[in-house]
């Protein structure tokens, strides 16, 4: 990850800006929605691979910054949301995309199924994901 940071600060312009935005491994929570209302079914277990790669990630920021490459101005966290229509959509979903780094437990799947069957008509599935976003300046 170092080097291609190396590469992104080859090609930034003076004070150019890097936005580093990602997904951080933190339990997400599976809720069903219907209305206003929303349900926590449970939360995914985070895998092995998925919590290396956010080390990864964070280490190799701390990185460029000891090297002076650049310089972090501002960092915040804001919540994304992954939508299905129904529980057996968000679990194909996950075992064809996130099946190295969430695993979708069958109690809280089972806890999904039932809140969705149980809520009204208009009741979706959701996964409530941590986004971090830091900008970071060339130096």
């Amino acid at each position: 990850m170092v080097h291609a940071l190396d590469e992104i600060r080859r090609t930034l312009k003076p004070n150019g800006l890097l936005i580093d935005l990602r997904p951080v491994e933190d339990h997400w929570s599976v809720e069903v929605t219907s209305g206003q209302e929303v349900q926590v079914a449970g939360q995914l277990t985070d895998m092995p691979i998925g919590k290396a790669d956010d080390e990864a990630a964070f280490k190799a920021m701390r990185e460029v910054e000891s090297r002076r490459w650049f310089i972090k101005e501002k960092e915040g966290e804001f919540a994304f949301f992954y939508y299905w229509d129904t529980p057996s959509e968000m679990k194909e979903f996950m075992e064809d995309e996130w099946q190295d780094f969430e695993k979708l437990e069958e109690a809280v799947y089972q806890r999904t199924k039932s809140l969705w069957a149980s809520a009204n008509a208009d009741a979706r599935v959701r996964v409530h994901v941590k986004m971090l976003i830091t900008r970071w300046k060339k130096l």
